[in-house]
């Protein structure tokens, strides 16, 4: 059975939107939007906005989605046998092509609840990139730990005084990584 097709203008108005928290996000903070100021820049109205969203952390929700799935469509579409976290790469050069935006994001400390729904699409990542049972409390354990570790290299990266490439980082990570993904569950 074929899918549904969006309404176009629905995906305009929600491009428009997401455009538009991206852009405040890197020059206010996440802290400083409001969703006049996201309806402003968007060109849109609030009634509009309150048809797709109840809030902006919705927004927030619905674009960092969009992001989860097309890491996972894209690390589908790898080569066969580029293993477990196969969206790594995928993610690392969407960081490093949007670093303005995921320094004002990740390196700065006064948007915690962006940083919280990052680090929860990244778990959700994890868990559905790694091999195993995915409900039991040691895959989501060792979901959180790869999960906060991405993070943190992350962060250091972004804040780091010398520019290192995305390969170099996922190999760097890949490396960590492989005895926690190697460790039998208890």
């Amino acid at each position: 059975m074929p899918e549904p097709t969006r309404d176009r203008r629905v995906e305009r108005t929600r491009a428009a939107l997401r455009d538009a928290l991206i852009n405040l996000m890197q020059e206010s903070g996440w802290d400083a939007i409001d969703v006049q100021t996201l309806c402003r820049r968007a060109n849109v109205g609030r009634s509009t906005f309150y048809q797709h969203f109840p809030n902006k952390e919705e927004l927030l929700k619905a674009s960092l989605s969009g992001l989860k799935d097309g890491l996972l469509q894209q690390a589908e579409s790898a080569e066969a046998g580029s293993g477990p976290l196969a969206f790594v790469p995928g993610l690392l050069a969407h960081v490093h092509e949007m670093q303005e935006l995921f320094r004002a994001l990740l390196v700065r400390r006064s948007a915690h609840y962006v940083q919280d729904r990052f680090r929860e699409m990244l778990i959700e990542l994890i868990l559905a990139d790694i091999p195993g049972p995915r409900r039991s409390w040691q895959a989501t354990a060792r979901a959180h730990y790869l999960a906060g570790a991405l993070f943190e290299l992350l962060v250091w990266w972004l804040g780091s005084n010398r520019p290192h490439k995305p390969r170099e980082v996922e190999a760097l990570f890949r490396q960590w990584s492989t005895a926690v993904l190697n460790a039998p569950m208890l």
